[in-house]
Order: structure tokens, then sequence, then C-alpha cells
């Protein structure tokens, strides 16, 4: 397995959201091209899992955002093909971004998970991150 950055934009990468997405939410549809090439060009980084035949088994991202605070990073979306679960794939991609926000110069990263991903939490606590108390809110428009 490798893990890179995406540069570009292409037809692999967006067959990957279409089959990768709706493993990680059914309430959120796959990415369009231009919403993933917008990403790409952003100041966040995504990253791709690949496995040994060159196919995307799993991505993450890490939000890259200032803040008058400073620099702030966070994972988010990170997704594991079911075909690949159990192979480390998950802690790569994890490693990876921090390295990046460490490059960065952030101070350090954040990252929510869902309590019923007992699994992706058990690698979060077993990589080093610590639960931290604060109350989360969301505001759907």
């Amino acid at each position: 397995m490798t893990i890179s950055e995406a540069k570009r934009m292409d037809d692999t990468i967006l067959e990957a959201f279409q089959r990768l997405m709706p493993q990680l939410s059914v309430n959120h549809p796959p990415p369009e091209a231009s919403d993933l090439a917008a990403l790409i060009d952003s100041p966040s980084r995504l990253l791709l899992a690949r496995d040994r035949a060159d196919q995307i088994v799993g991505t993450a991202t890490l939000s890259v955002f200032r803040i008058p605070s400073g620099l702030r990073c966070r994972i988010e979306d990170v997704i594991v093909d079911k075909s690949a679960r159990g192979a480390g794939v998950g802690a790569e991609l994890t490693k990876a971004a921090l390295i990046l926000a460490r490059e960065l110069g952030a101070p350090g990263v954040d990252l929510t998970s869902n309590p019923q991903r007992e699994a992706a939490n058990r690698l979060y606590l077993r990589l080093g991150f610590q639960p931290r108390k604060t109350n989360l809110y969301r505001y759907d428009f």
C-alpha cells in the first residue's frame, strides 16, 4: 500500500469516491468532479491509499485553515474500502495526515469520530489522540 497526496483531479479519484463515499455515509452523496477538484486546489490535502494493483482503497482529508489564533488542521472523512479494512489503511492515512500537519506548522490535529465506529475510535486512541472535553454544536440549514 502507498499513501500519496492528490495533486490533480482525474477519473480514478472520481470513481473511488463514487465507491467509497456511500461506505462513510448514506446521508451524503459522493462529491462531483468539480467538488473534488476544488478540494485538491485548496489549502486542504486529499490523501489517497492505493493497493498493490494501484486501486484507491482509502482516503482521508486534512482540512487546513487559518483563524486569528493560528493554523488549524482537522482530519476529516477517513474512508477505507470494506475490502481493505483491518489491513492498516486507516492508520497509514491518519499517520500521513499527522506528518503533513506537523510539516505545515500546526500545533496539533483535531478529529471527530462517530461513537458507533468502534474500530476507528480504538485506532485514534492507539495513535495518541486524546478525547477532549468540549461541546460540539451544529446548526443545520
